[in-house]
């Protein structure tokens, strides 16, 4: 840890725990990562086998530690800062190939896998406008807190690896187990998912890559002994796109170092410092302060103040719906819960008002399926009102007078026409009294009814003599979309189980 506090002598057994600092600096960051390995080596053949496949993939190699050119300092500064072996520093690639961006099929996100409760375990948030799960500086601290603590559960990186992968409970679970029958309780000796079993093993593999590189036909770029980004201060909101033209960079590369941002904006409220490259900071800080348009963010947030749909909720921000449903990725046939944050153009009356922090630290997106309502006319029995016909179809009787331009106390007349607006469930299916109705004889196929987009298909009517006839009215129109597959990772494989 950094020292604190005022200076003191330093006693000779602190000077006996502590090793001797060399005079040479390493030549680069790949040999100050070898200068810090301090996990004991695992042997076997797991780790040759994860060897082989490494080795014989020499693009993969290559794109994985290229793309890690960007955090790795930053890494092993922290590691070296808590005095944790630099191995660690090499996790990454096996989590997500060094891809900030990875999610699994778990949904565990980021360069270190987050799952989403684990993730608000260690502070990480987790809201509309940002996922910290997927922050660079964030996500670091987050996952090297989370191997201490694990490391000082189980007193053995091996079992802490495992357990980060695997979850603490179920290791603690394994080791339990072999205690009970006399067992060793090291990470070969337990009982484990193939998926923890190969863990460790290819944290080896890739050590060994990174220990000699040649021995394995592997050729590591250069990356310098120096950070490769600074930490800017933001006062303003500001468009994820003017951010990244102060700072003279492509907007890739900008996303590639402020992951965690979920819109093209940044919420100075929230994410009050962005990361650049370091030259690129000071080109930063200097356009900024000159820059003159006024116009720093096009876009802010909005509440939903009532449950609504999204076609109402792009009326009322002057949106259209199609940008408001892409911008703040809303699936078809969903409505926006009330109190829900948005994020939309920002109106020339709000070009001073920046969005405040506990909307860009809190704000969420609530959504709901949409009810679909079909139009439907029935004949009313003898005793038949407002109220009993409610009832029986489920219906608010307020609703059933206002269809029918009666008072809420009214009785229908035998054989009267009834206008109902009953709901149409998943895949189209009748609502469920209509059903149930049909089987008992009291209604029967014989009116058309229209759905809310004007489809046309077969409804009950009051029958004048019982029949079992069974009603399935279907409306056609196209199938509820699917959840969007999430972007490759250039054949890259990632994760399918995450425990932590």
């Amino acid at each position: 840890m950094l020292p604190s506090g005022a200076l003191r002598p330093i006693t000779a057994e602190e000077i006996a725990s502590q090793g001797v600092a060399r005079l040479q600096p390493p030549a680069d960051l790949w040999e100050r990562i070898r200068r810090g390995f301090g996990m004991p080596n695992l042997e076997g053949d797991l780790v040759r086998q994860q060897e082989q496949w490494y080795s014989q993939r020499a693009d993969y190699i290559g794109r994985m530690t290229d793309r890690s050119r960007k955090y790795l300092f930053h890494i092993v500064e922290e590691l070296e800062r808590r005095g944790m072996p630099t191995e660690l520093a090499l996790l990454p690639f096996i989590e997500s190939a060094y891809n900030p961006q990875a999610v699994s099929s778990a949904r565990a996100a980021g360069m270190w896998q987050f799952m989403p409760a684990t993730g608000k375990d260690f502070e990480l948030k987790q809201n509309v406008f940002r996922d910290d799960r997927r922050d660079v500086l964030a996500s670091t601290r987050a996952a090297l807190d989370y191997l201490q603590k694990l490391h000082g559960m189980f007193g053995d990186w091996h079992l802490a690896l495992a357990a980060y992968n695997w979850g603490e409970g179920s290791v603690g679970r394994a080791i339990a187990r072999n205690q009970k029958l006399g067992l060793p309780t090291g990470y070969a000796d337990l009982t484990m998912p193939n998926e923890t079993r190969n863990y460790v093993p290819k944290l080896q593999a890739v050590k060994n890559i990174i220990a000699t590189p040649d021995q394995f036909r592997a050729e590591l770029p250069l990356i310098e002994n120096h950070p490769y980004f600074q930490t800017v201060t933001v006062r303003r909101d500001m468009d994820v796109a003017l951010a990244a033209r102060l700072a003279d960079i492509k907007l890739e590369d900008f996303k590639a170092l402020n992951p965690q941002l979920n819109h093209p904006v940044v919420l100075a409220a929230g994410t009050p410092q962005i990361l650049l490259p370091w030259d690129n900071a000071t080109v930063f800080k200097r356009n900024y302060e000159s820059y003159t348009d006024g116009r720093y963010a096009s876009w802010t947030a909005w509440s939903a103040p009532a449950t609504m749909s999204v076609s109402e909720a792009a009326r009322r921000v002057g949106m259209p719906e199609n940008d408001l449903r892409t911008v703040n990725t809303i699936p078809p046939r969903m409505l926006i819960k009330a109190g829900s944050v948005l994020i939309v153009p920002r109106s020339s009356k709000s070009q001073e008002d920046d969005v405040a922090s506990h909307v860009a630290d809190n704000g969420q997106l609530s959504l709901a399926p949409e009810i679909t309502t079909r139009r439907v006319v029935i004949k009313a029995g003898k005793r038949d009102s407002v109220v009993t016909v409610a009832q029986r179809y489920r219906l608010n009787p307020a609703q059933v007078a206002e269809w029918n331009g009666v008072v809420q106390a009214a009785a229908f007349k035998a054989g009267q026409q009834v206008v109902l607006q009953l709901p149409i469930q998943a895949g189209g299916a009748v609502h469920a009294p209509l059903r149930a109705a049909v089987a008992q004889g009291a209604l029967r196929p014989a009116v058309a009814m229209r759905t809310a987009t004007g489809t046309r298909a077969a409804v009950a009517t009051r029958a004048t003599v019982p029949t079992r006839a069974a009603v399935s009215a279907r409306v056609a129109g196209p199938r509820p979309a699917v959840a969007a597959a999430r972007p490759s990772q250039r054949g890259e494989p990632i994760k399918r189980k995450k425990r932590h």
